[in-house]
């Protein structure tokens, strides 16, 4: 038998474009000489739709496009992941207004409709609905009632929708004992650096443990603050590796079942997966939200630097505008490194000095301001130049914030922390040296080298301020993603006063971090939905 893989860049609720990628792919796949095409977890609606989900016709628009793609579907079987509704029969809440407008009358389903040359064979509901990270399937789809495989030509096939697969002693081991030859695992996984090589060790176990072969199928692109990276692919019954789909890349491999036709290819580095996984989560924030353009903050400084590189590559350097906003503190060698920058990146760099703007709210305000107050002052200037220069351009603004600063609210409300995207707000202050290195042709050495500073008042250095990144990026690792407590982080050779200080940084800077940007992701736990803290509380460990 021989399948196509439809990797497909999904839009979110938008159905009918998302039918027509489809449809392009199944003729694709067709020309190929394929039996069988296999689209992603939920490929019609877009993953993840949200609330979406429960708005008037949304199911409807999703019934539509099955049909379309049902009627084209011609000589060739397809596999494709979508929505359903049924009405729900008990437990339903009509006193609360809230429950109510949340869907509360109806069941929804994450399900893969099997379609064969014009008929529809099955629709396999998601047993498994996974509610952590990112992923709150609970709150909108009930779990399927049942486990079953669907005849398919001359081959039994188990359709196990994405987190189907992770669970142990689940569909999968179900469907190989009802003599299933291949599973379908249609899946909708957003990436993080090593997520890809857990996924095929996984699928490698599952497929030897049940002694079935098994086709990986996952979608690609960016939305909002997730990216899925595609890199799908297919083992044998012993989790021999069959074929291999590229990562970040939209589009049909076809392979054969029997023989398959891609051995494994060279691994990216993690920091090329990174940067490949930030630069189309940029292409697709911008350019799936209408706009062509990006204005963004260059201080010549590693963060703005390594973002207005990764905007160059997302976008091309004639959509990209870097502003350089100096005021009394910024130094000359900023300014030369913000221009050589430029130059290298081949963008447009407007400056602008705010001294005489500092001085002049300074003068405003019924006390001379000092310290963090007159700091503070400055960031907040350049963010509403950046604001008004975005409007003026219909650009959308990028914030150069990390995660370190972000952890630890080493950043300016309504000041640095402006933004419609925060293509580097999940990458730690290490991470975003091994990006710039990797992008040493175009990153000046100087900018990689210096010590970091705001220049906010004279000599300063992040350093004055916070416990060096070399010490907290690890600490904050062990943290956030590892979720480490106060006991935990001395146990494990932390000092007290460095713990202590962090601790408190972190929790009192949640305020801040629900007024952020959406980060891209790129750890197991980013901040937002990934990871959630309550604003106001007294927990300290």
């Amino acid at each position: 038998m021989r399948v196509g893989i439809g990797q497909i860049n999904a839009l979110v609720g938008a159905m009918a474009s998302n039918a027509d990628r489809i449809l392009e792919q199944i003729g694709a796949a067709r020309n190929a000489g394929c039996d069988l095409v296999v689209f992603p977890e939920l490929a019609i609606p877009g993953y993840a739709p949200l609330d979406l989900a429960w708005r008037p016709g949304f199911v409807e628009a999703c019934e539509q496009a099955v049909e379309r793609i049902r009627e084209a579907s011609s000589g060739i079987g397809v596999v494709v992941g979508t929505i359903v509704s049924k009405p729900r029969r008990e437990g339903v809440n009509r006193a609360d207004l809230s429950a109510v407008a949340d869907g509360g009358e109806i069941d929804l389903y994450n399900v893969a409709v099997v379609i064969d040359d014009g008929r529809e064979l099955a629709r396999i509901a998601k047993s498994h609905l996974p509610c952590y990270d990112v992923h709150d399937e609970t709150r909108y789809f009930s779990p399927s009632p049942g486990v079953e495989i669907v005849p398919f030509r001359d081959a039994k096939l188990g359709i196990a929708i994405c987190e189907d697969l992770w669970v142990g002693d689940g569909p999968i081991e179900i469907q190989a004992s009802l003599g299933a030859d291949w599973v379908i695992n249609p899946s909708a996984s957003p990436f993080y650096v090593g997520k890809p090589a857990i996924r095929r060790s996984l699928v490698a176990r599952r497929a030897a443990e049940h002694g079935v072969g098994i086709v990986y199928v996952n979608l690609v692109g960016g939305q909002d603050d997730v990216v899925f990276d595609g890199g799908s692919f297919a083992v044998d019954a012993d989790g021999r590796l069959l074929h291999q789909a590229p990562q970040f890349e939209e589009g049909v491999t076809t392979f054969d079942l029997e023989r398959g036709n891609d051995r494994a290819t060279p691994e990216p580095t993690d920091v090329d997966q990174l940067c490949a996984a930030l630069v189309l989560g940029v292409r697709d924030y911008v350019r799936k939200n209408g706009f062509a353009s990006v204005l963004l903050g260059v201080s010549g400084g590693i963060d703005s630097a390594v973002v207005c590189t990764l905007a160059v590559d997302a976008l091309g350097p004639d959509a990209v505008t870097g502003v350089y906003l100096p005021s009394r503190f910024s130094s000359e060698e900023s300014r030369e490194d913000a221009r050589d920058l430029a130059e290298r990146l081949g963008i447009t760099l407007l400056e602008i000095p705010i001294a005489e703007i500092h001085e002049a709210v300074r003068a405003a305000l019924p006390e001379p301001p000092g310290g963090l107050v007159d700091e503070n002052i400055q960031p907040r200037i350049r963010a509403t130049i950046w604001m008004a220069l975005a409007n003026e351009r219909n650009a959308l603004l990028l914030c150069a914030g990390n995660k370190s600063e972000i952890a630890m609210g080493y950043n300016t409300l309504y000041g640095d922390t402006a933004g419609a995207i925060a293509p580097i707000g999940d990458l730690y202050k290490s991470d975003v040296y091994a990006v710039a290195n990797l992008y040493a042709d175009r990153i000046p050495r100087r900018i990689r080298e210096k010590p970091p500073s705001a220049e906010l008042r004279p000599n300063q250095r992040d350093e004055d301020d916070l416990p060096a990144y070399a010490v907290a990026d690890p600490l904050l690792r062990e943290l956030i993603e590892r979720n480490a407590s106060r006991a935990q982080l001395l146990d494990r050779g932390y000092a007290a006063g460095t713990v202590d200080h962090i601790l408190r940084r972190y929790y009192t800077s949640e305020y801040k971090r629900r007024q952020l940007p959406p980060a891209l992701k790129v750890t197991p736990k980013a901040f937002g939905i990934g990871r959630r803290v309550p604003i106001t509380h007294g927990y300290r460990d």
